[in-house]
């Protein structure tokens, strides 16, 4: 493969990334992975992001290996007038700006589009918010969480009783991804025009966007639907089910995989059967189809089960803690994991390599996480100030 076939999507691109937990943070996370060069800023005793869950001896947390993967880590004050005088050196030199912070916050910072080109008039701002706008809570501030209780997600999940978020933040990560996306088409439309913009992106448009679907057949059908723990709504069997030594899960979707599920559980009468005519018939009999793949679950251990479902081209898998997908033979083979020493660590972190893959221009993780402060006089330097200005900046908590 020729040096220019490796070559990096985003090679030459500078980002500051002024993001804090999630979505901002990971979305320049996976602008560096294509290639651009990220710097993190972050208050001078370090973002509360940074201390979560933690893992090393400093006190870093898990979630902060990932998302500040490959970054270089400058610490600033950026609304002290020496800080600010320092930002804008940095934007003046930069292509993409990163922040999820409320409008107002943006503001006070100078970091909202209208004062960012004026330094750099084809500078890419990218921000989330908790909410977008405008509306009555364009500058509230919220979590994941908050995007999933009002998109219907959380009255739809677990139990009819007690709505139920999901434990990993899946509107974080798809902000994140989505955001990166639209800074990358951002980009190419500068490159084309020379032209930058503002990206926004939202954690309720992306809890939205994944509920959509139910939410287009709440409006048209008013079907009202409530929770029903793992069973699916809409096809059947969609469940979970306890097998002799532990729990898998399958998904049938389609008349195809339905007859072939009948005829595997010894039922091939039922997709001639009135109630099961359709994934819509089946889901509203979705308790009955749970009970019957229940007793046959309840005879098999979870290997045999996925074993005879796969063999019948059956969507299934086996509900593992995370000690087990760490140990996951496929999760091993396929290269998911990138293991990266951190100071302080007891080991390398898995840290996950990028969600995609280019065979032309390969995304990759260019390194571990930052500590904090760790290139901030190399960084200064970089943008005209002497380490005896660094010194001065230390002194007076700029940096």
């Amino acid at each position: 493969m020729t040096d220019s076939a490796q070559r990096a999507v985003l090679d030459g691109v500078r980002v500051l990334d002024f993001g804090r937990y999630i979505a901002g943070p990971f979305c320049a996370a996976l602008l560096g992975d294509l290639g651009a060069e990220v710097i993190r800023i972050e208050r001078v005793g370090g973002g509360e992001d940074r201390w979560n869950t933690p893992v090393a001896t400093g006190g870093e947390g898990a979630g902060f290996l990932q998302w500040a993967r490959g970054k270089r880590s400058l610490t600033l004050n950026p609304v002290a007038p020496k800080g600010r005088e320092i930002v804008r050196r940095l934007v003046a030199r930069s292509d993409v700006v990163v922040a999820n912070l409320p409008p107002s916050t943006l503001v006070s910072m100078g970091l909202d589009y209208a004062t960012l080109s004026a330094i750099r008039p084809d500078i890419v701002l990218t921000t989330v918010s908790a909410f977008g706008g405008p509306g009555p809570y364009a500058d509230r501030v919220g979590f994941d969480g908050v995007a999933q209780a009002l998109s219907g997600n959380m009255h739809l999940t677990g139990h009819p009783d007690e709505p139920m978020k999901n434990y990993a933040p899946f509107v974080d990560y798809g902000t994140a991804a989505f955001s990166a996306l639209g800074t990358v088409a951002a980009l190419l439309h500068r490159k084309e025009t020379g032209r930058g913009q503002h990206v926004e992106g939202s954690l309720l448009g992306t809890a939205l966007t994944m509920m959509n679907a139910t939410l287009i057949e709440q409006a048209l059908l008013d079907k009202n639907r409530i929770a029903t723990r793992n069973r699916g709504q809409t096809a059947a069997p969609s469940d979970v089910f306890r097998t002799r030594d532990g729990w898998i899960l399958v998904s049938v979707v389609g008349d195809p995989l339905f007859k072939r599920w009948a005829a595997l559980v010894g039922e091939p009468a039922w997709p001639a059967d009135a109630r099961f005519a359709s994934d819509e018939a089946r889901g509203e009999h979705g308790e009955l189809v749970s009970e019957r793949m229940q007793r046959w679950c309840s005879e098999r251990t979870s290997a045999e089960a996925v074993a005879a479902l796969e063999a019948a081209r059956i969507p299934c898998g086996e509900v593992l803690a995370p000690a087990q997908t760490l140990r996951d033979t496929h999760v091993q083979a396929a290269g998911f994991f990138t293991a990266l020493d951190y100071p302080g660590t007891a080991r390398a972190a898995p840290v996950v390599t990028p969600p995609f893959r280019l065979s032309q221009t390969p995304a990759r993780l260019r390194g571990r996480a930052p500590t904090l402060g760790e290139h901030t006089r190399e960084i200064l330097r970089e943008i005209g100030y002497s380490d005896a200005d660094a010194a001065e900046f230390e002194r007076e908590g700029v940096v």
